[in-house]
């Protein structure tokens, strides 16, 4: 099978991915072998390329959240067929201890991020591959391929962040930071869900006005110096209750104070730098919750996906790569121009 692989580090994406052929993987009787029809893109492929913040497993493919085709299943598979439409569940937890029988399986100490941190080749930017029956789920009936693939991960992820870490509760003031990524636009719709009044930032002018289609009932260019003191504007000096955080050192300054008594910043990433600082006393005086996030459980992926079936959550797709442009993929990542998600097919 043809799979897009690198084999060393390097931050040109140009100068170590390759698509080569390589072996069909085996499955194992707990596991199913999918015909990936699409994948997406995150930060973390670009993070696996560089090296940093970890080394992965080598020769690598990247790619955690793919949707394809089931086209074998393992002798100890219950709740698939050959035939079934799929999205995966990136999260890959022991399913044994504490946290994970606590429903608590982003917690579990030996989590790994299926396409980031397995391997050798094991990820979705390739033309079949293995998974767990309990990373894998049924797609939403109405959906493609590619949208499947698209609002997998983000979508899992910023319904952990609201849902399940934030706790966000109608009649809310929520700021979605970086409303046009894959994550941020997700955040936006689940929030509307939920009936919040949504402030999203972007970084021009065409991201904002997409902001506002997708929902958003403001829109903030954070590209502007000044875009925390429109962001006071809006809520009449009185601040937001939810912040929905992955831009990391650029901008953390300058939300803390945004936030209203008790309210609470919900964080995923650090995509401009891990060195953030704040002043601790908006913390203790105002009663701050500093809540981190990482991934979600497959239950809060299926209820993402229940909410695309019902058309309430729309997938954001910006741009298709085939195998052979995956560079040019990764590229489009490292510019921080797309709006929604990036994606890698096998063939144009």
């Amino acid at each position: 099978m043809r799979a897009v692989v690198f084999r060393e580090h390097n931050k040109d994406p140009n100068k170590v991915l390759k698509v080569e052929d390589i072996d069909m993987p085996k499955i194992k009787p707990n596991e199913v072998l999918i015909n990936i029809k699409a994948a997406a893109c995150n930060y973390n492929d670009l993070w696996a390329i560089w090296g940093e913040p970890i080394k992965v497993p080598m020769p690598h493919i990247s790619g955690s959240d793919a949707a394809g085709e089931v086209v074998e299943v393992g002798e100890d598979v219950t709740t698939f067929k050959k035939g079934d439409r799929v999205v995966s569940h990136s999260n890959m937890s022991c399913r044994v201890c504490y946290a994970c029988t606590a429903g608590r399986e982003y917690d579990c100490q030996n989590r790994i991020i299926w396409g980031f941190q397995t391997g050798p080749l094991w990820g979705g930017f390739s033309e079949y591959t293995h998974l767990p029956e309990v990373n894998v789920a049924h797609m939403p009936k109405n959906a493609t391929f590619e949208e499947a693939a698209a609002v997998s991960m983000v979508g899992m992820t910023a319904w952990h962040m609201l849902v399940g870490r934030a706790k966000i509760q109608p009649g809310q003031t929520v700021l979605i930071m970086g409303g046009s990524s894959g994550v941020g636009s997700v955040g936006l719709q689940i929030a509307k869900i939920y009936n919040c009044t949504v402030i999203a930032t972007a970084g021009n002018e065409e991201k904002l006005q997409k902001c506002k289609e997708l929902g958003a009932d403001y829109a903030v260019n954070h590209s502007d110096p000044e875009w925390f003191k429109k962001v006071r504007e809006i809520t009449n000096k009185q601040g937001v209750d939810v912040i929905f955080e992955h831009i990391g050192q650029a901008v953390w300054d300058k939300e803390i104070p945004l936030l209203k008594m008790g309210g609470t910043l919900v964080t995923t990433g650090a995509t401009t730098g891990y060195d953030a600082k704040m002043d601790l006393r908006y913390i203790f005086f105002k009663g701050l919750n500093i809540l981190g996030s990482t991934q979600g459980t497959k239950a809060e992926l299926i209820d993402v996906l229940s909410w695309v079936e019902k058309g309430r959550i729309k997938p954001v797709i910006d741009a298709k790569f085939p195998f052979e442009e995956a560079p040019r993929a990764h590229e489009r990542m490292m510019s921080r121009q797309a709006f929604g998600k990036i994606l890698i097919v096998p063939r144009a």
